[in-house]
């Protein structure tokens, strides 16, 4: 293998397969990146068996050939090589990776690419597209809700469905539950529902460019795969096993309650109030009081520390129907408060022992349901 690229392509290919390298492994394989030719390009790869990440850097190639490289090592190399052509060389017979930067000059020491688990192919043209700026919304509104314990695999996991031209994204842990849908420009896919790790979600989003990019997403048959990929990059991660709890059934119908108000004064009360209920398992009372003549309706977020002491905030409000306390997580609130993008915001509630409902105002595609917390005296 004789290859040439820029230093910034190449460090920029690295940062992103590198997120795949496994951290420890008794495969000494998987803590090394895939350094292969392919079609003109530089492939870079990394696998932790689970989730496999691909980059193609645009290069100059002389002669075919891979190995693996340590991805440690690689990876602070270049990033500490001048912004010029950085020149690589294989010695086959020793597995030996030359790096010539400038007056950078050095040798490497590679395992054999026999020894990298197998890639997917690169023939897959079945997949669904999507735009990149609305997937990427998508993720971000919905893996913070998925579960961090492995007890209940199944939790850890987007449910992702796709039936008549809609791709609905759903995650919960047990307290909290985010929904979020959108509707495909090319709705001819067939019916699709699987249950996607939360962790390679978060690298996707992470990964994808900005802009009008698409990314398409493909199933392959008997797998248990699912394969994102752009023009230049590829993500594969295995699907989780398992049935999906049934969601909707948790879904509140109706509510006695609806406050609307300022998304940016509600979560800036809820982050306040979240110094104080550090001490309380971040419980954060809402006390919520509908207008009276000409007094508008408001809501009060308020958390007691026995040490630390207490805080209050006061939120103006719209509120129709009755007036309601109740107590939540207030990270919980503050996690769903980050990701939603309208002006205002809508919390529906029917008692103090029954779940709340937040949407955006104006948009119809998220809703995130969060459990309340016992109601303190």
């Amino acid at each position: 293998m004789k290859v040439t690229c820029l230093q910034e392509n190449l460090a920029r290919g690295l940062s992103i397969a590198a997120r795949a390298v496994a951290p420890r492994s008794t495969l000494p394989v998987l803590g090394n990146i895939l350094v292969a030719t392919d079609h003109g390009r530089l492939r870079l790869s990394a696998t932790n068996l689970e989730m496999g990440i691909s980059c193609w850097v645009g290069a100059k190639v002389e002669d075919d050939g891979a190995t693996t490289v340590p991805a440690r090592t690689f990876v602070d190399l270049v990033n500490t090589l001048p912004n010029d052509h950085v020149e690589m060389d294989l010695t086959l017979r020793t597995q030996t990776l030359h790096v010539v930067c400038g007056a950078y000059n050095n040798d490497i020491k590679c395992l054999d690419a026999q020894e990298f688990p197998p890639l997917p192919p690169s023939d897959l043209d079945d997949g669904i597209t999507l735009n990149v700026t609305d997937l990427k919304e998508m993720i971000s509104q919905v893996v913070f809700a998925a579960s961090s314990d492995d007890a209940r695999p199944v939790l850890t996991g987007v449910h992702t469905e796709l039936r008549s031209g809609e791709l609905t994204m759903a995650a919960a842990d047990g307290f909290r539950l985010s929904v979020r849908t959108a509707h495909l420009s090319s709705p001819g896919a067939a019916a699709v529902k699987v249950v996607i790790p939360s962790r390679a979600l978060a690298e996707l989003a992470r990964i994808l460019g900005d802009g009008d990019e698409v990314v398409s997403m493909s199933l392959p048959a008997a797998r248990n795969q699912v394969i994102f990929r752009t023009k230049n990059v590829e993500l594969v991660s295995q699907l989780i096993d398992g049935t999906f709890p049934d969601y909707r059934s948790i879904i509140p119908d109706n509510s006695r309650t609806r406050t609307v108000l300022s998304t940016t004064a509600f979560l800036k009360a809820c982050k306040a109030a979240d110094i104080f209920a550090r001490e309380a398992a971040h419980s954060a009372r809402l006390r919520i009081t509908p207008g009276s003549g000409s007094e508008p309706g408001n809501l009060e977020v308020t958390a007691v520390a026995a040490e630390t002491g207490s805080n209050e905030t006061v939120v103006e409000a719209t509120v129709d129907g009755e007036p309601v306390e109740i107590a939540f997580n207030v990270r919980f609130l503050v996690d769903v408060l980050s990701v939603i993008d309208t002006p205002n915001v809508a919390l529906e509630t029917s008692a103090s022992t029954a779940p709340g409902v937040i949407r955006p105002v104006g948009r119809d595609d998220f809703l995130h349901v969060v459990m309340p917390m016992h109601l303190g005296r």
